[in-house]
């Protein structure tokens, strides 16, 4: 009995990322599931090459740099039926011509959580110690402190709060577990007995922050949360404490942020900031209770077949007439990534 061929699909993304997201391995799954050219990934749909294939494509596999999904793409494509992101947010990507259309969208937003929380945690942990600091005043002094000096470093018992319990929130909140530390979480989305079944106390967020030693934002970018840390939230962290964003900078008001620093009352991480890069002038570059890395949390170098290994799971689902275990919805949108 004559089976179907496989479906077709088609690369739309940075051409950059697809080796490291799809090495030959996977490549080889994918295109066991799909008919696809790994030599075509479009950046430009109005493209001719990319024209002809979305005629027939089944499946948008798509990245960064990946073209907006409007109206006339999916006139062009009449018998698309899926997009499989391989990153995270998929806001940007479509609108609501594709969600009138009925359309299937998975994210690997999950995967991507991982090396985040991961950052996160070292991150923590580092910061009760005062990794951070006394690495700048040993490099600077060339010299051990005195033992007196480190009575309020160590991570028994230190204070640890969360904004936001995002899936990235939620993996921290499962590696902060074996830890002796105090964790409480901040978001109007979870209630108490969710916060106690992940390992937090609930608290507000004025309170979540005058009571912790160590604050990590974990919130998704929404007008909602734009520049929810502002002068008066960041004035109650407490002196000494330290601020985590692995986030998104727009979530904190830079300019006070920078002057907090700059006093040295706080410390911060910061693997995000507003803008992104801050300009080359910024005091944060060179302060020594600021610890700054070039959004680097995400997926990188080989963490990224983790995402395309994603995708491939995902099309495994799909093609046995399975749903998406990563759907995004719509409504969902307003309140993620």
């Amino acid at each position: 009995m004559p089976t179907s061929p496989p479906p077709v699909a088609l690369f739309a993304m940075n051409p950059v990322h697809l080796p490291e997201l799809f090495p030959s391995r996977l490549m080889r799954r994918l295109q066991q599931l799909v008919q696809v050219d790994p030599a075509l990934v479009v950046q430009d749909f109005s493209d001719p090459a990319a024209v002809e294939v979305l005629g027939r494509a089944e499946v948008l596999v798509t990245g960064w740099g990946c073209p907006h999904i409007g109206e006339s793409v999916l006139t062009a494509a009449p018998r698309l039926r899926a997009v499989l992101h391989t990153g995270g947010s998929v806001r940007h990507l479509v609108g609501e011509p594709f969600w009138e259309r009925g359309l299937t969208i998975s994210s690997a937003v999950q995967a991507n959580a991982l090396p985040v929380a991961e950052y996160t945690l070292a991150s923590i942990l580092l910061a009760g110690k005062d990794a951070f600091g006394l690495r700048e005043r040993f490099r600077a002094e060339h010299a051990y402190p005195a033992p007196a000096e480190y009575a309020a470093v160590g991570n028994l018992g230190r204070r640890v709060g969360l904004i936001g319990a995002s899936r990235v929130g939620r993996r921290v909140l499962e590696l902060l577990r074996p830890f002796d530390l105090s964790v409480s979480l901040y978001d109007p989305y979870v209630s108490a007995a969710e916060a106690a079944e992940l390992g937090a106390v609930p608290l507000e967020l004025e309170e979540l922050l005058r009571t912790s030693d160590i604050v990590s934002v974990h919130a998704p970018d929404t007008p909602q949360t734009h520049r929810m840390l502002d002068r008066e939230r960041l004035a109650l962290i407490p002196d000494g404490g330290v601020l985590i964003n692995t986030s998104r900078g727009a979530l904190i008001d830079h300019t006070v942020l920078t002057e907090e620093l700059v006093s040295g009352r706080i410390g911060a991480v910061l693997d995000v900031t507003d803008p992104e890069p801050l300009p080359a002038d910024s005091p944060l570059y060179r302060l020594p209770n600021v610890f700054l890395t070039p959004h680097i949390a995400g997926s990188l170098g080989n963490e990224l077949a983790r995402l395309g290994g994603t995708v491939v799971a995902e099309l495994e689902r799909l093609t046995s007439g399975l749903p998406p275990a990563h759907p995004v919805h719509r409504d969902a949108l307003a309140i993620s990534a």
